[in-house]
């Protein structure tokens, strides 16, 4: 049979279009900085496919990865849901990080091999990440699933804990089942971030445990429609390692070393959360007004969150509210008036969107040279 010229176009006209458009790339990137010591690993642990909930393909997921500038992800399929069953069958739990893992081959995207052990309250929904093998950790009996996972060595950690649906209340509680986890060394961390829920009871059973930090997308569909269209980015946790690779990765997880992100919402430990605030702002300009004891301050947000500050300096400023927001990827002009001309000023600034506690903002100092 003869292909006519006109479908043979329209044809290679669709080749040409889908290669344009099978680009990763993103009108919202991830960016952040490094810090001290530590790469700025930028993850997604929490992520569903049709080989359990989700709606979308594994190498989609990949796709969806590279345009948003992530280092790693781990598709975390139910082990004991699986509602597309009759037109999926897969009775190997490992096939959609395969399939993953097949589509990153040619790119820089690390694939974290997880599952989720899922069960109803009091044990709730756990991811198990840095896995070995899925099947083996789907057991009948919760406790013998986190004994397997610990085997294995996954670092697990404890999904939407204030999720309403599981206590409606919407405060998390700690049963008897995850503080033998936890001394038993079978739960790690805990999600204070899990899609567009911020849970600060979550983050203080997270410093009073000492859980990992964890922010996550637990995308069920397409990040372009429940987060990218809608003006969000996605939720994720940035994991500060030695070097970006597997083992670096589990060993910061394990380690605590971590912040949790949700557009201009930043979460985590002082210690790691303050270095990286300070990494992201840049000082461009530190000069006097010609014949004034004005200083003109320029500063540059060097990460893909909008980031809110108020004033904590002995300064004040000219033409600007104490409270103040720099966008992403862009600069403000402060016009300090510091009254006498100085050599060095320190900028104290508390970032409004940031925790460290519940309800407890760093504030970040800058020792600034001025020309």
């Amino acid at each position: 049979m003869k292909t006519k010229p006109l479908f043979s176009l329209l044809f290679l006209f669709s080749i040409i279009t889908f290669g344009q458009e099978h680009s990763h790339s993103s009108s919202m990137p991830l960016s952040f900085p490094d810090i001290p010591g530590y790469k700025s690993i930028k993850a997604d642990l929490h992520i569903h496919t049709v080989f359990s909930d989700g709606n979308v393909w594994p190498n989609i997921r990949v796709m969806e990865a590279l345009r948003d500038n992530l280092d790693a992800i781990s598709l975390t399929e139910h082990l004991e849901y699986q509602p597309h069953k009759q037109d999926i069958p897969h009775p190997d739990r490992n096939r959609s990080y395969e399939i993953a893992l097949a589509e990153a081959k040619a790119h820089d995207l690390l694939i974290i091999h997880g599952s989720e052990i899922t069960r109803s309250e009091p044990i709730g929904h756990n991811n198990a990440v840095f896995i070995k093998d899925a099947n083996s950790i789907l057991q009948d009996n919760a406790e013998d699933a986190f004994t397997e996972a610990k085997k294995q060595n996954a670092f697990v950690f404890w999904n939407h804990p204030a999720w309403y649906a599981q206590t409606p209340k919407g405060n998390p509680i700690l049963s008897d089942f995850q503080k033998e986890r936890i001394k038993k060394g079978e739960l790690h961390g805990i999600e204070v971030i899990n899609s567009v829920d911020y849970a600060q009871e979550s983050l203080a059973l997270a410093l009073e445990n000492n859980l990992t930090i964890i922010g996550t997308s637990d995308i069920h569909g397409l990040i372009d429609w429940d987060y990218t269209e809608k003006g969000n980015n996605r939720p994720i946790t940035l994991v500060f390692a030695k070097e970006k690779g597997l083992e670096s990765i589990q060993e910061a997880l394990f380690a605590g070393r971590t912040v949790a992100v949700y557009n201009d919402l930043l979460v985590g430990k002082e210690e790691f959360l303050k270095p990286l605030l300070k990494a992201s702002i840049s000082i461009e300009k530190a000069n006097y007004i010609d014949n004034t004891q004005v200083l003109e301050l320029e500063l540059k947000n060097e990460t893909s969150s909008n980031l809110l500050f108020q004033n904590e300096s002995e300064y004040t400023f000219y033409d600007s509210s104490p409270v103040f927001e720099i966008a992403a990827g862009e600069t403000k002009k402060l016009l300090v008036k510091t009254l006498e001309e100085k050599k060095q000023i320190t900028l104290k600034l508390k970032a409004l969107g940031c925790f460290t506690a519940q309800k407890m903002q760093p504030v970040i100092e800058w020792n600034i040279n001025i020309k």
